[in-house]
C-alpha cells in the first residue's frame, strides 16, 4: 500500500515510514516530490485542523490515501500566538532566528509561570475513495525560556523547555524528543487510528 505524505521535508517522511512500519510491513511512504507535485498548497486555514485537512485532501484528489501535519507553538501569555503563523510569526521572509527573537521580545519581563506555552500538532488522512477524514492532534506542554539552551532541532526548539526531562527540545536527542513530542504523539495516535481501518 502507497502513503502520501503531504510534505517535501524528508525527515517527517522518514519519521512517518517508520512508525507506519509498525503498522504493516507493505506500507510504502511517498513525499510529494516522489509524485511530481511542485505546486504551492495554500494553507489559509485559521486552525492546524483546517491546515492539515487542506494539505491532505490536496493528495486525496490526486488518487492517493494521503497524510499530512500542521504544527506549531501556542503561548497562552500572547493568546495562543504564534499558533499556525509559527513558520512565519515575524513575516513572510522570516527565519527560525528572527521568530524566536520576535517571540523572546513579546515575552520580556514575563515571570517563569507567565510563560507558559505548548507544542501542537495535527495529522490529518484523507482517502481518495470520500471515507471520513482521520484528524488527530498531540500536545506536549513546557514553558518559553529567556534565552537559547542547545544546539539541536529547529525552530522553537531552543526556547521550548519540557520540566519532566529538564532540558529544551534542542537538548534532546531525536530519540528523547520522538517519545515525549507533539507530533510524535500525534503520528502515534494516527498509526492506532489507520491500523483499525478496513481496506
Amino acid at each position: 500500500m502507497k502513503l502520501l505524505l503531504a510534505s517535501h521535508n524528508k525527515k517527517k517522511i522518514a519519521e512517518l515510514q517508520a512508525l507506519m512500519q509498525t503498522v504493516s510491513a507493505d506500507i510504502e511512504v511517498l513525499s510529494m516530490a516522489d509524485i511530481g507535485f511542485t505546486d504551492e498548497i495554500v494553507e489559509d486555514g485559521t486552525t492546524f485542523e483546517e491546515n492539515a485537512l487542506i494539505k491532505s485532501r490536496t493528495g486525496a484528489r490526486l488518487g492517493y490515501i494521503t497524510v499530512a501535519d500542521d504544527s506549531g507553538l501556542m503561548v497562552d501569555a500572547l493568546g495562543g500566538a504564534p499558533g499556525v503563523y509559527s513558520a512565519r510569526y515575524a513575516g513572510e521572509e522570516c527565519d527560525d532566528e528572527k521568530n524566536n527573537e520576535k517571540l523572546l521580545l513579546e515575552l520580556d519581563g514575563l515571570s517563569e509561570n507567565e510563560r507558559v506555552a505548548r507544542f501542537v500538532s495535527v495529522v490529518a488522512c484523507s482517502f481518495p475513495d470520500g471515507r471520513e477524514d482521520i484528524v488527530v492532534r498531540g500536545e506536549c506542554l513546557g514553558r518559553i525560556l529567556n534565552e537559547y539552551k542547545g544546539a539541536g532541532g529547529f525552530g522553537y526548539d531552543p526556547l521550548f523547555w519540557y520540566e519532566p526531562m529538564q532540558k529544551s527540545y534542542a537538548e534532546m536527542t531525536a530519540d528523547e524528543k520522538n517519545s515525549i513530542s507533539h507530533r510524535g504523539l500525534a503520528m502515534k495516535k494516527f498509526a492506532a487510528e489507520f491500523a483499525k481501518i478496513k481496506f
